[in-house]
């Protein structure tokens, strides 16, 4: 066997990785000031070293309530460094100082409901706008809407996530309970995309508010999606999750998880946010 483990890489997408810390104040004290400054120094170090990582992204932020302090939210191809720098992560400010509160795993995915190329010259050209098929302003259509989920598939699977200041996550499943009348498995594939295209329709009344990015978890993970939501003002969070909750598909088949809402600060912020 090498001593080089082989890469751990998606045939497409990146994996992700949520973590969140409590930070032990009662060893941080035990600490000479110039330890703790060193230990600063090291935590800052690393996360450079991360973000300067091909393909890679580090979020830092400070969690709003007593669940955890600290989180960060990490995007990576290969598993190895995702596992190796968590890893590096929880010991950064030194051994016992950073407390695992709740982590999660995931992967950026495409979604199975997205619209094709097919649908859209069918149901929005043809059956919307009365346009012929073949016709110059058919292909044009075409043409624009090609571009748009290219776009769309970028963000969906190699996204680049903003520095907005409100940062929420989440995870959840679809109901699947067997003594439940409304379990997601047992719908037609149908069903369940004209209930996922109402939801993404709620969605999108939040372009340039909001910035959605939903992971798959199923087999990775407790839940079967990650969500993270990233915004400049709490108020759409708020609203956005309140609104969704009333789709049917969120009204009848989600489970929630805890959410966890923060705030993403500069390392040095940060650390003057958990009073370290």
């Amino acid at each position: 066997m090498s001593d080089t483990p082989t890469a751990l890489v998606p045939a497409e997408g990146w994996h992700v990785m949520h973590l969140f810390y409590q930070v032990d104040h009662g060893q941080w004290s035990l600490l000479s000031d110039s330890e703790k400054r060193e230990a600063k120094t090291q935590l800052s170090e690393l996360v450079q070293e991360i973000r300067s990582h091909k393909d890679t992204q580090l979020l830092t932020y400070a969690i709003a309530t007593p669940k955890a302090d600290i989180g960060f939210m990490l995007l990576t191809p290969d598993l190895h460094d995702l596992t190796s720098f968590e890893k590096r992560l929880t010991l950064g400010l030194g051994v016992d100082i950073l407390t695992p509160a709740y982590s999660y795993l995931s992967q950026t995915e495409r979604s199975e409901y997205t619209t094709t190329s097919e649908q859209y010259g069918k149901d929005t050209l043809i059956g919307e706008q009365g346009l012929t098929e073949g016709s110059e302003e058919y292909e044009a259509g075409l043409k624009e809407f090609d571009e748009r989920m290219k776009h769309y598939l970028q963000h969906r699977m190699y996204p680049v996530l903003p520095d907005w200041p409100a940062i929420c996550f989440y995870p959840m499943s679809k109901r699947r309970a067997t003594h439940d009348e409304y379990n997601w498995y047992s719908l037609e594939f149908e069903d369940r995309a004209k209930l996922m295209k109402g939801h993404a329709t709620t969605g999108r009344r939040y372009a340039g508010k909001i910035l959605q990015l939903i992971t798959g978890s199923t087999g990775l993970d407790e839940y079967e999606w990650g969500v993270t939501l990233l915004a400049k003002d709490t108020l759409d969070i708020k609203a956005i999750v309140y609104e969704m909750r009333f789709d049917e598909v969120s009204a009848r088949y989600a489970e929630f998880g805890d959410f966890y809402i923060g705030m993403q600060l500069p390392l040095n912020e940060l650390f003057k946010r958990v009073c370290l």
